[in-house]
């Protein structure tokens, strides 16, 4: 007996592309293949390809999914990440380059990272260097993430800038930012979350020519809803997907529960 795998609910939001899925594996999945895709095509093109990463629980499943992607030429593929915190040493359980290490690079061998190192001596020198790097080349693709404050990467609502001027900076993390590291498991205490962080910019992260927007999970329902029905602005940062040319969101039943209600 065949069985019929459902096709997800889709919308329109401004520009962007909206699809929701039973479950956030599925969900996962589905966003899996179609950066692989990406990727594909942009080594076609140009001979390789580079990719913003972003880290955290909510990109688990699409980022598990895309390392066992077929056909990817992981060794043409050169991978970027949006944030880390300011002082955190590489090997810190919290550190988001312990993460892309642990789930993207030790996977794949071949590929490229390029890390933001929060623990530089000179911080403003940290964000010239990395912003040179980003800027020798398009970002063919961004995985960005929603914060239950709308925050993408960590430009929480009170730092956000859309037309900012810099491709990175350094910013000071709000504390609905930093309660929800502890609620993720990251940390054990508030006291234990770092204050500051070196982040890839809003303008900065429109630079890349393609969004892949995993955004799971009950406690994202509500920034979802403002992301996608609320007013564009920096209140609520994720707001600008709606604006980028190509920005596709993948929600599961959970994240979209209150976006549901408006259908």
């Amino acid at each position: 007996m065949n069985t019929v795998t459902p096709q997800p609910a889709e919308r329109i939001y401004g520009k962007a592309r909206v699809r929701i899925y039973e479950d956030r594996k599925s969900m996962g999945h589905a966003a899996a293949a179609d950066a692989a895709t990406l990727i594909r095509k942009a080594v076609e093109e140009r001979g390789h390809a580079r990719m913003m990463v972003a880290t955290g629980n909510s990109q688990l499943d699409m980022i598990d999914a895309l390392v066992k992607q077929p056909m990817v030429p992981w060794k043409l593929v050169e991978i970027f990440h949006m944030d880390e915190y300011l002082g955190m040493a590489a090997d810190h359980p919290a550190s988001f380059r312990r993460w892309i290490r642990r789930h993207v690079e030790e996977p794949l061998h071949e590929v490229r990272v390029n890390y933001i190192e929060g623990d530089a001596a000179d911080p403003d020198a940290e964000i010239l260097r990395y912003t040179e790097l980003l800027q020798s080349g398009p970002i063919d693709v961004a995985f960005v993430g929603f914060g239950e404050n709308g925050h993408i990467a960590f430009n929480d609502p009170h730092t956000a800038e859309f037309q900012d001027p810099f491709v990175m900076r350094r910013v000071t993390l709000d504390e609905t930012c930093r309660r929800q590291q502890v609620g993720e498991g990251h940390f054990h205490t508030m006291a234990e979350v770092p204050t500051e962080a070196l982040t890839v910019s809003c303008s900065g992260l429109l630079r890349a020519r393609a969004w892949i927007c995993c955004v799971p999970e009950k406690r994202k329902a509500k920034a979802v809803h403002r992301a996608l029905l609320g007013t564009i602005s920096t209140e609520c940062p994720a707001s600008i997907v709606r604006t980028h040319p190509d920005a596709n969101v993948y929600l599961d039943l959970e994240s979209a529960a209150v976006l549901l209600r408006s259908f």
